[in-house]
């Protein structure tokens, strides 16, 4: 078992951002990263179709014999986490926003989160906010549209600028000093949002630690591999297979897949 990869799925190409962590901590695991993206933005489908699809990802790679599965996904953990746990006898590792170390490190008292609509209106960020934020000014921005223009291909167009201006400007008025970003597909957003953003601002997101994450739970399973050879990286994709292409710095194949 501890040579057989480690599978990741998210509802579209924004999860290689959990992928790339994962990977530089863990170099000789063998992945197998699963692309949702025609069914991208999960966000405004609601729980019950969430945990459908969350269902589907998890059962496709179970039959290509992941050991370990992570929902590299806020949504998809928030909503459907619970329930992938109890059904089936594999560890799940889950993404939530660092809206704990934001809160506990702002000088400023004042914290911007940009994340997903389903995401910001979950009982776990409301539980986690109410436990570490509630001393803070939490300036909550649903990240409409941000996913769309990145599942097709326009990442670095002027209507994405304009949108994450848009976004940002009542964070700024409120003086933040941390940005939490909400959703896997944001930390590719990085070089706008630096452009954007006063230089006090720091930038978070959860991928180092679920990198981190992953290893432990490896670890107290006995699942981490300690062979040091090359590991089979495979991606699949039922969308668009450029995106994920270019986003992987065209250095990876990546397969198309109907799911």
């Amino acid at each position: 078992m501890s040579r057989s990869p480690i599978g990741i799925f998210d509802s579209g190409v924004g999860g290689t951002s959990i992928w790339r962590e994962i990977h530089q901590l863990l170099p000789y695991e063998s992945t197998i990263y699963l692309a949702d993206s025609i069914n991208a933005p999960y966000g405004p489908k609601g729980a019950e179709k969430i945990i459908e699809l969350s269902i589907k990802s998890t059962e496709l790679l179970l039959q290509k014999g992941c050991k370990l599965i992570v929902v590299a996904c806020n949504t998809a953990t928030t909503n459907a986490i619970d329930y992938l746990r109890k059904n089936y006898n594999v560890p799940f590792i889950g993404i939530e926003p660092a809206i704990k170390p934001a809160a506990l490190n702002t000088k400023n008292k004042a914290v911007g989160i940009l994340a997903t609509y389903g995401t910001l209106t979950s009982a776990l960020f409301s539980k986690t906010s109410g436990l570490f934020a509630k001393d803070i000014h939490v300036i909550e921005q649903v990240g409409d549209g941000i996913v769309e223009l990145i599942e097709g291909g326009k990442l670095h167009s002027e209507e994405m600028k304009a949108l994450l201006s848009e976004y940002l400007k009542p964070m700024m008025e409120a003086n933040i000093d941390y940005l939490v970003l909400g959703c896997t597909h944001y930390p590719y957003l990085m070089p706008l949002l630096v452009d954007l953003l006063p230089i006090h601002v720091k930038i978070i997101d959860s991928g180092e630690a679920v990198a981190r994450q992953t290893k432990a739970i490896l670890e107290r399973n006995g699942l981490l591999n300690i062979e040091m050879a090359k590991p089979k990286l495979q991606f699949f994709t039922n969308g668009n297979v450029e995106v994920v292409h270019s986003l992987l710095d065209n250095k990876y194949q990546v397969d198309s897949l109907k799911f």
